[in-house]
This record gives structure tokens, C-alpha cells and sequence, in this order.
């Protein structure tokens, strides 16, 4: 089965030729506002799977909507160990948080090939000062990432591996749905095992032995780059995880 995908492979020159627009997924804009987003906007940029895309602890500058692809965003101890904070997908708005501190307080990766609008991180003022709608939005975005790290956050601290696990999978396969990638219960899913295992603070072993169970209990399955939700319901269950996403989000 083809999974559908809202848009082409690179940002448009143009904000008014915009795919993910298109979906419906995200709020409407009036003329004015849009054109303002695309004098904000600077250009566009492509990164291969594995590139980073901001440097942890390094200064930037930049803020970016990722336009296609996937991308996570990261925090590593000196060791090497790495925490995934969440994962990026289509529409997300990436890299505010810097914005309030010296340099990038975590590391964004692309975990495909990916495509993304770049923003200067100075033009927030003239965005907040001349279009209050568009500043509210940003502010919006910023109170959903926080809910999303609370949602993590109760992952990591109240729920077992099997309901971690499930808790992923609902939650990636619904911010996809919403944007109109996916298709008979499935999506793709390129990240890996230790994608997961690096999201949900568990060891590799734990996480393929949770994925291996929940396959067996005919809830999912992964296959060939591609993720299929055979039993949502249950998954909702174990997980403990009924939230919805909302009908459209802003997007810049």
C-alpha cells in the first residue's frame, strides 16, 4: 500500500504553494500575514538522513519548519549517552527554545533526508509587534511542545516498557494521521530500534523484547521502513494514552 504524503520532497520557492497548507491540517492565514511569513523566511535548506540540522551547545540563529521528512531532537551526557526529547515531523516549528539561551540547548538530527523553511531568529520581534494573531501562534506552538514534554515526561517516570512503547506508537501514528500521512492504519516509520529505545530511556534489549511482545499480541507491525497499527484500541488501552490531536495547528 502507497502511503500518501502531503507534499513534494522540497519547500516551494513560494509560502502560497505550500503542501502542507494544502492538508487542511493547519490554520488558515490571511493574505497579509503570509506574505509576512515568506519575507520571513530567508530560504530553504536540504539535509540527508544523519545531518545535523542545529548543533548541540553551539549558537545558531536559525529557526526552522521542518516541510518534509523526520528529524529528533536530542540531549547527550559527556559519555556519549543520548536522551531523544521528541521526534520532528511535517509542520513542526524547530529550534525556539535557543532562542531564550546562550546557544542550542539540544542537538536536531535528521533521521531521513529532510526538507525545512529557515527563519532568522530575530525576526520574532517584528513578528510578535506587527502580527499579535502570528505571535500568538508561536506561543501556542511553544505550550503544545511543553504538553508534549509532559506527556514524556510521565512516560519516562510512571509507565512501564509495554506501555511506553504503545505510547510512541499512538503518538507518531496520530500527528501523521492528522497531516494526512497515513493510509489503512499504516505509516512510514524509519527510525530504528535504538531511535526508540533512546526516546523511552529503555536499554536496546528491553525495547526489541517490548516491540517482539506487543507483535505478538497482533497490536503492530514493522515492516520494510513502515509501521502498521493492527489493534488501536488495545494500544490505547495499555498505554493509557487517549489524547487526541487538535483539528488544525499553526503552522509558519
Amino acid at each position: 500500500m502507497n502511503i500518501p504524503t502531503p507534499t513534494s520532497a522540497i519547500c516551494p520557492p513560494r509560502c502560497n504553494a505550500c503542501g502542507l497548507r494544502e492538508t487542511r491540517a493547519f490554520m488558515p492565514v490571511n493574505a497579509e500575514e503570509l506574505k509576512f511569513i515568506e519575507t520571513f523566511r530567508t530560504g530553504t535548506t536540504m539535509v540527508k538522513a544523519g545531518a545535523t540540522i542545529l548543533p548541540e551547545q553551539q549558537p545558531n540563529g536559525k529557526l526552522f519548519t521542518l516541510y518534509s521528512g523526520w528529524a529528533f531532537r536530542y540531549k547527550t551526557l559527556s559519555d556519549g549517552r543520548r536522551q531523544i526529547l521528541n521526534f520532528l515531523l511535517p509542520g513542526d516549528f524547530i529550534g525556539l527554545q535557543q532562542k531564550f539561551a546562550d546557544g542550542a540547548m539540544h542537538g536536531i538530527e535528521a533521521v531521513t533526508d529532510a526538507s525545512l523553511c529557515v527563519f532568522p531568529r530575530e525576526g520574532l520581534w517584528e513578528l510578535f509587534r506587527n502580527f499579535p494573531n502570528l505571535g500568538y501562534d508561536i506561543t501556542w506552538l511553544a505550550a503544545r511542545e511543553e504538553g508534549m514534554v509532559d506527556d514524556h515526561l510521565l512516560t519516562a517516570g510512571r509507565r512501564n516498557a509495554t506501555e511506553r512503547v504503545a505510547m510512541l506508537l499512538m503518538h507518531l501514528f496520530r500527528r501523521l494521521d492528522r497531516v494526512g500521512m497515513a493510509a489503512g492504519g499504516m505509516i512510514e516509520f524509519p527510525i530504528n530500534q535504538q531511535h526508540i529505545a533512546d526516546a523511552l530511556g529503555l536499554s536496546l534489549v528491553h525495547t526489541n523484547k517490548t516491540l517482539r511482545r506487543l507483535r505478538q499480541l497482533g497490536l503492530h507491525e514493522i515492516q520494510d521502513g513502515k509501521l502498521r497499527l493492527l489493534n488501536t484500541r488495545a494500544l490505547e488501552r495499555i498505554a493509557d494514552y487517549y489524547d487526541t490531536p487538535p483539528p488544525q495547528v499553526p503552522l509558519l
